[in-house]
């Protein structure tokens, strides 16, 4: 209600219809900005300019606005794949990568808000938007499969979530291109033709394998934490269930951390450290640039398949690492990035520099979903096939 003037009667002032969108952009955009848990409803609020018992009117609790914003986000990409006009599987399949390549641009500040804040997500969301994503892999592989008909139902879905997953790239950096959009296309264009990787064995014939409890206590609980805030997320995981999963009193725990901030800062530099050696011997081995490119990227799927636990974290968890050490890391991630993106132009000095990192980091997309699905493991040579179908995009 707007204040009157003296002697008028008070004016009332229309709440705008699509407040409950903007209420839910606004979470989904710090959300994705912060992560969930350090976002307060106050805060939400404050960004679409009303109080906090206003949100209230329109959600009943901030996470009520994730599960409303995440809908907005998997219902968009549906909205862009339904109803094609072409006529052709390639025609059918080159609308629907252009209108995916312009949600996930449009979409960019939110659109990790699937990808990583899902976590949070009850079982009952997690199944309603998982069903959501096997419908929009299954728009997109019906005409992969009538274009390449030797694909079997696994490759042509395989394929798919590859290119879902670079459109999805760009909510993880900042780097832009001239023609981004048309950029993404290609890149998706060029997984959907590449040569997939074979499926892996049936259950029957992969022998079951025991994972083996490291010696040290202080290697134990990094272990045991690694895995519980990839699973769970790092403000839904105590020190208790650490200590607990690795068979100590939580107390114990403090003798080698001093607090969980610590434990996620240690799998960070874990990370950065064994990320950084890999990349610098693959290339002190090459003897030229191909060659180093080549080894840089099977080195990072070799390590990416075989910790995946460790990569999902390292690339969730940003946001929660202490101010000093999040600075340093970011510094050190971006540092790898770069030498990818110099090794591209070097190979390929055609290529504009903006053009190049949006590559890389489309790549290294493609390679950590692919690990992540959990069908594939790197010993029976899998991190070898995904290496190569990434090498076909940062070369084609």
């Amino acid at each position: 209600m707007r204040p009157a003037a003296s002697g008028e009667a008070p004016v009332a002032t229309k709440r705008p219809k699509d407040r409950k969108d903007r209420i839910a952009l606004a979470g989904a955009e710090l959300f994705c900005e912060r992560g969930y848990h350090r976002v307060s409803v106050d805060e939400i609020a404050a960004v679409v300019g009303i109080s906090g018992p206003a949100v209230y009117r329109h959600f009943p609790n901030k996470y009520a606005i994730l599960v409303h914003a995440t809908r907005e986000v998997v219902g968009a990409l549906l909205t862009a794949t339904a109803d094609p006009h072409a006529t052709t599987a390639e025609g059918v399949l080159n609308e629907q990568l252009a209108a995916l390549a312009g949600v996930a641009v449009g979409k960019r500040r939110v659109a990790g808000l699937y990808q990583w804040e899902r976590r949070y997500l009850t079982s009952e969301h997690r199944r309603e938007f998982a069903a959501i994503l096997a419908t929009l892999v299954g728009r997109l592989a019906g005409p992969l499969r009538e274009l390449r008909p030797e694909l079997t139902a696994g490759q042509a879905d395989l394929l798919v979530n590859a290119a879902l997953s670079a459109f999805g790239s760009v909510s993880t950096h900042r780097a832009t291109a001239t023609g981004t959009e048309q950029l993404l296309t290609r890149i998706a264009w060029t997984l959907l033709r590449a040569d997939a990787p074979q499926s892996p064995p049936s259950e029957q014939t992969t022998p079951p394998t025991t994972p083996v409890r490291p010696s040290s206590r202080r290697e134990l609980l990094l272990t045991e934490a690694i895995r519980l805030f990839h699973r769970h997320g790092y403000h839904a995981v105590a020190v208790e269930d650490i200590g607990r999963a690795a068979g100590m009193q939580a107390s114990s725990v403090y003798r080698y951390f001093p607090s969980k901030a610590d434990l996620l800062a240690a799998a960070y530099y874990r990370a950065t450290d064994r990320l950084g050696g890999a990349t610098t011997a693959a290339i002190a081995e090459a003897s030229d640039p191909v060659d180093a490119l080549h080894r840089v990227v099977h080195a990072y799927a070799a390590f990416a398949f075989a910790q995946s636990d460790l990569v999902a974290v390292y690339l969730a968890e940003n946001n929660n690492l202490p101010d000093e050490d999040r600075h340093q890391l970011r510094g050190a991630q971006r540092s790898n990035v770069e030498e990818w993106v110099q090794l591209v132009v070097a190979v390929r000095p055609e290529l504009p520099v903006a053009d190049a990192r949006v590559l890389v980091h489309a790549v290294l997309n493609v390679i950590t979903d692919i690990g992540r699905l959990g069908r594939f493991d790197s010993a029976a040579g899998y991190d070898e096939q995904t290496a190569r179908l990434a090498l076909t995009v940062l070369q084609a």
